[in-house]
């Protein structure tokens, strides 16, 4: 496999990014990769906001994994600076090729650069080898999240 460049996402980048997204049961049911119009809202938002990191991990010119970092400044834990993890996809033909595991070392570089004290994620309960994934990488599964759609 060639070389990888993680990067920040571009516009070009999003078709393929939603893809992904919609790449599963789960996103299957909640993208829409036909009318793209609101993620190209979302990224320019994502790129006006200096605590958001949406990339591209790019190979020979095609986007084959994507996440997004955010950087949360705080009180809690002694004013510690934290990040989350979230929209983790990698392209299915990539799957168990170790893309998975640069794109979370990235995050986690990426994370100790802003000066974080603490990286978190979470991941639907469904998905447990992805469970299995986060759990290798060193993530404990420490917390109950709960979500409340508006």
């Amino acid at each position: 496999m060639g070389d990888l460049e993680i990067r920040p996402a571009t516009a070009d980048d999003v078709p393929a990014i939603v893809a992904m997204l919609a790449d599963d049961p789960l996103g299957a049911q909640r993208e829409s990769p036909d009318d793209l119009t609101p993620y190209l809202t979302a990224l320019e938002r994502l790129s006006a906001d200096p605590n958001q990191r949406l990339v591209a991990a790019v190979r020979e010119g095609r986007v084959v994994g994507t996440l997004q970092l955010t950087i949360i400044p705080g009180l809690s834990r002694r004013g510690a600076t934290r990040s989350i993890i979230e929209g983790v996809r990698v392209h299915a033909d990539e799957r168990g090729s170790g893309l998975g595991t640069q794109l979370i070392e990235w995050a986690i570089d990426e994370s100790r650069r802003q000066g974080c004290q603490l990286v978190q994620l979470t991941s639907d309960k469904t998905r447990t080898d992805a469970h299995r994934f986060y759990e290798r990488l060193g993530f404990t599964a420490s917390h109950t999240g709960f979500k409340l759609p508006l």
